[in-house]
């Protein structure tokens, strides 16, 4: 017989439970194989939802998933790894539910969590249990450059023999895919500040048990969620408060709101910038085609990238980098090889002289730092700028100026219509008539097309050799990249 005394924590009183059944006997009943677990994806076509439901399908567990929008390459990822995908309903036995970060209150399945009292969770809670206890989390954060420099964190590590594990948002060249789990003790993870879930307001990064954390900058962004600059300003200063005493906080030191959220940080602070204020001091910075050059305290490194921006996530990179001990000709070996991230500056094609670029810039910031690279990069080129205003951010008239700022730096502008203008509150929607207007008065060619095929339309006509047209969007933009390539042959 067991005897088993609960302690209350108000009063210490106590009360005794007697069962009659032997210690043998309840050690049987405790499951010892944990593959029996069934884990269920709400959207698990997601790119990170995907990764990580394959790796507990490594694992052995039960993975199964639902989502509304099943195609490749996706589903035929999950598919190889034998993971079926329902819709409608959550299968019986189900252990945990993980409910992806675009569902909200009225999606059946979720609905259906909640009325079974199921248990539910995070991606980054899961990510946080599974994965990353006991590893040494490296995490890049800030409004811009975070899938750039945790990609060149990840590739600087793996060209050294370490193979970490990553989660990252895009797709690194040299590693083939944003999310791998392996038995390194390294984790790279790129740090969104976005929200975790319907149930979870907190920014993503907050669950990532970081011992490194890169903060690259800090702007305002995610005008659905943030109020203002202090509202994101806060969400970081909750994660570097969570960052131990034997880690570190890499922080542009050349920004003051990314200095201002460590300000009483527990951890360890290492400015990197230009400024003699720096403890990393970033110098030298030179540029020819393709390539920039840099010194950091001294020590020379090279990237086949353009752009100062590219400068600065490389000396986060290589500040990481260091941190964890690897050597600094180890580190400049590994970045004169980095291939670079899919949709950042991502060369598309050429056909009659015409180049395409591919680039996820949608922040005026990340937009004007992008054509500058571009324009650098190809001197003399007729630039054009073709912008899809399709994040929560961009299809405001929050920083509506500043974006006409940005785009200016192009010689010829097309604008798409705002995707579900609807979405947006009355008074709020983006003004592309008033932009279109601002950049004309500045001498510049510019329209709002309805779509990609009627942007299409309008360009090519306007094209000549040497032209580089430079495609800014966090989404599709209706296929305009090959849509251009076919129509200019």
């Amino acid at each position: 017989m067991i005897c088993i005394e609960v302690v209350s924590g108000h009063d210490d009183r106590s009360c005794k439970f007697d069962f009659q059944t032997d210690a043998s006997e309840i050690l049987r009943m405790m499951p010892t194989d944990q593959s029996h677990r069934h884990f269920h994806f709400i959207g698990i076509c997601g790119t990170a939802m995907g990764a990580v439901a394959a790796a507990m399908k490594d694992r052995g567990y039960t993975v199964t998933g639902s989502d509304q929008n099943v195609y490749p390459p996706m589903s035929d990822f999950l598919a190889d790894k034998g993971i079926s995908i329902t819709m409608g309903n959550i299968p019986e036995g189900v252990s945990l539910v993980i409910i992806g970060n675009a569902m909200s209150r009225g999606n059946v399945e979720l609905e259906e969590v909640l009325d079974r009292k199921l248990a539910y969770t995070s991606l980054p809670e899961l990510i946080k249990n599974e994965f990353l206890q006991g590893k040494r989390n490296i995490v890049a954060t800030g409004t811009h450059g975070k899938t750039t420099t945790s990609s060149m964190v990840a590739h600087i590590l793996k060209f050294n023999g370490h193979d970490p594990s990553h989660m990252i948002g895009g797709i690194p060249l040299d590693l083939g895919q944003g999310g791998k789990f392996t038995d390194s003790d390294f984790f790279v993870l790129e740090g969104d500040e976005y929200d975790t879930a319907f149930f979870d307001k907190r920014s993503k990064f907050v669950h990532y048990l970081p011992e490194v954390v890169i903060v690259n900058n800090i702007e305002f962004d995610h005008a659905d969620i943030f109020d203002d600059i202090d509202d994101i300003k806060l969400s970081f200063k909750r994660m570097l408060n969570i960052v131990p005493g034997n880690g570190v906080v890499f922080v542009n030191g050349d920004d003051s709101d990314a200095v201002d959220v460590t300000v009483d940080c527990p951890a360890p602070v290492i400015k990197v910038g230009v400024n003699g204020q720096c403890e990393h001091c970033l110098d030298n910075i030179s540029f020819r085609s393709g390539w920039s050059s840099f010194t950091l305290n001294g020590f020379k490194y090279e990237i086949p990238m353009d752009g100062e921006f590219n400068v600065r996530n490389a000396a986060m990179a290589v500040s990481a980098s260091l941190f964890v001990d690897l050597e600094k000709s180890e580190i400049a070996e590994a970045l004169a090889n980095f291939s670079g991230v899919a949709r950042r500056q991502e060369f598309r094609g050429e056909e009659s002289g015409v180049k395409i670029i591919d680039d996820f810039g949608h922040h005026p910031t990340a937009i004007g730092s992008t054509i500058d690279a571009i324009r650098q990069r190809y001197e003399g080129s007729r630039i054009w700028a073709l912008f899809e205003p399709r994040s929560n951010t961009s299809r405001r008239n929050l920083m509506q100026d500043q974006l006409e700022s940005a785009l200016s730096k192009a010689d010829g502008i097309f604008i798409s219509e705002v995707p579900d203008p609807e979405k947006v509150s009355s008074g709020e929607l983006l003004n592309i008539d008033s932009i279109i207007e601002g950049l004309r008065t500045k001498g510049k060619i510019a329209f709002q097309g309805s779509g990609s095929d009627d942007i299409v339309e309008k360009l090519i006509p306007l094209t000549e050799p040497n032209d580089v047209i430079v495609v800014l969007s966090n989404g599709g933009f209706g296929g305009i990249h090959t849509k251009l390539l076919q129509g200019l042959r």
